[in-house]
């Protein structure tokens, strides 16, 4: 991957159980491309994804 490529991407890891949580966080997650803890995604660095991230931070590991 270039350098540019490299930096414009965020790859995240759910790492607590989506049990219990509210129904818009659960639908977030799903959003963000994880299903099971220990999934892990490749995401693009926009707005849209930081404010999904930032809303379930709880949940995720930033790698």
């Amino acid at each position: 991957m270039s350098e540019k490529t490299k930096e414009s991407t965020i790859k995240i890891k759910l790492i607590r159980s989506l049990i219990g949580t509210k129904k818009s966080h659960r639908a977030t997650v799903k959003g963000l491309g994880l299903r099971k803890i220990n999934s892990t995604s490749i995401l693009q660095d926009s707005a849209e994804t930081r404010g999904m991230i930032k809303k379930v931070n709880y949940l995720l590991k930033l790698n």
